[in-house]
């Protein structure tokens, strides 16, 4: 199935530039303890296991309707952003399943359409994506975010959460990398990375310009990416300098939910 056209995806990043950039300066927090119940019963279910717990999802949802996270310190803010994200892209691939579409892309306003209100903007998936998270300027959120498909990074088992964000995205980093999304075939010379890699990649290669728009070389991505690698894995990749390769990605309605270990 094909994916979103890259036309259409630089209106959104452009549309998104025209939100309020995030500017979190409190110390207040949030509790995301009613999202972890959805994600119990996704790693157990997948998809199907949504529409039985949707109304605690649309609860947990409105409850972030409530808060201002500029009122939030940096990290508790990012946090927010990255749970409302995945809770709401877990409601469309519900509706999606619901309805019988085998995509969430079979949905047509499902990454532009309002799915959040939050401190008097309306916001779409796109918007809080490339308006709010990316601004950041943290690569490693591109491992924290699902879209509703199979070739989308898996989920945590408990929300983000500020005291921990930063342990928790080195570890989706290092899970996303090492389930699939740096494959290596020592044989042919040859490194094949995650799609999400082709599209966000510069990013990973200049964080500081996120979000960017400019383009950045297949060496710079992977170099960026291959620090989360474990460490042979890297040793390799330094020393013999594959070609690199992108993935197909799978847009079929999916969604993974790691266990706790």
């Amino acid at each position: 199935m094909a994916g979103p056209n890259p036309i259409s995806v630089f209106l959104s990043i452009l549309r998104a530039r025209r939100l309020n950039p995030p500017v979190p300066t409190g110390s207040g927090e949030v509790d995301h303890s009613a999202f972890n119940p959805i994600l119990t019963a996704v790693a157990g279910g997948g998809v199907a296991a949504l529409e039985p717990v949707k109304g605690d999802l649309r609860a947990y949802l409105d409850s972030l309707g409530s808060v201002d996270p500029d009122d939030l310190a940096t990290d508790e803010a990012l946090a927010f952003w990255l749970n409302l994200y995945n809770a709401a892209a877990l409601d469309l691939a519900r509706r999606a399943g619901a309805d019988g579409h085998n995509s969430v892309l079979e949905i047509g306003d499902g990454f532009s359409g309002t799915v959040a209100t939050i401190a008097g903007e309306d916001l779409s998936l796109e918007g809080i994506e490339h308006g709010k998270i990316r601004r950041f300027r943290d690569p490693r959120i591109h491992a924290a975010l699902v879209c509703g498909s199979v070739s989308c990074p898996t989920l945590r088992f408990k929300a983000f959460t500020g005291e921990s964000l930063d342990r928790q995205l080195d570890d989706q980093m290092r899970y996303f990398l090492s389930s699939g999304a740096f494959v290596t075939d020592r044989q042919a010379q040859v490194a094949f990375l995650s799609r999400v890699f082709l599209w966000y990649g510069a990013d990973f290669a200049r964080p500081r310009r996120m979000p960017t728009l400019l383009p950045a070389g297949k060496r710079s991505i992977a170099a960026a990416a291959s620090r989360w690698l474990n460490s042979e894995e890297a040793e390799w990749f330094e020393t013999n300098r594959p070609a690199i390769k992108f993935q197909k990605y799978d847009w079929g309605l999916g969604c993974t939910v790691s266990r706790p270990v």
